[in-house]
């Protein structure tokens, strides 16, 4: 009776080890893999966010040269809010809305074509102009109701406000729609997938440099 009893206990405790050592081991993978998560949107995040302006201001660029107007300077750093000075500006409306537009548009048309050859990465380029996307509409749009930057200078050129409420819905619905595309692969949802170790390099390294170019050579405005 003994020995039947010891016998007993003995596989009631290699079950609970085991069961235990499982549970543990899958606790280690999912922190490992909140971890991971956590490092590439952190990653991301810094590099959407100077590179959204960059690509902003690249609009008002590229207004003002299409209209003959004249870049006196352009700011851009990663710690200041990005703007873009035109004198002379014959075409001040036209300047002012391609910031936002092409800062929309040239993001989604790239990731577009990354997507278009299935690259495996497409997917982070998804989400840079998912964020750009985003950013811009939620900038005009809501420069509606609290005007700032490129939304003061378009109700002052006499800009009505529907057209840039529906260009702040559209856009911030469309960038809403491009993160939900990717946000699986982002390690969100109810079937989320892996986060690959080599993107997250990939992420972080673009980040430091972006960031790195932005304290060294980026311009204050002073």
């Amino acid at each position: 009776m003994r020995k039947c009893f010891n016998t007993i206990s003995i596989g009631v405790n290699t079950k609970f080890v085991l069961r235990s050592t499982g549970s543990l081991v899958t606790m280690y993978f999912m922190a490992a893999r909140r971890a991971s998560q956590i490092v590439l949107i952190v990653g991301l995040v810094a590099f959407c966010w100077p590179m959204m302006m960059l690509v902003h201001e690249a609009g008002h660029v590229a207004g003002a040269w299409a209209t003959g107007g004249h870049v006196q300077r352009v700011v851009w750093h990663p710690l200041l809010l990005s703007r873009t000075d035109v004198e002379p500006n014959p075409s001040p409306k036209i300047e002012v809305w391609a910031g936002p537009v092409i800062g929309a548009a040239l993001p989604a048309l790239l990731a577009a074509i990354v997507v278009a050859f299935r690259l495996k990465m497409s997917y982070l380029l998804v989400a840079f102009a998912g964020f750009c996307v985003l950013a811009n509409g939620l900038y005009i749009g809501w420069g509606t109701f609290d005007p700032a930057g490129d939304a003061r200078e378009m109700i002052r050129l006499g800009v009505p406000r529907w057209s840039m409420l529906a260009f702040g819905l559209a856009a911030t619905l469309g960038g809403l729609w491009l993160l939900d595309r990717v946000s699986p692969i982002l390690g969100f949802g109810n079937r989320p997938r892996r986060i690959r170790t080599n993107h997250v390099v990939l992420v972080l390294t673009a980040a430091a440099i972006v960031w790195i170019v932005g304290l060294v050579f980026g311009n204050r405005g002073s």
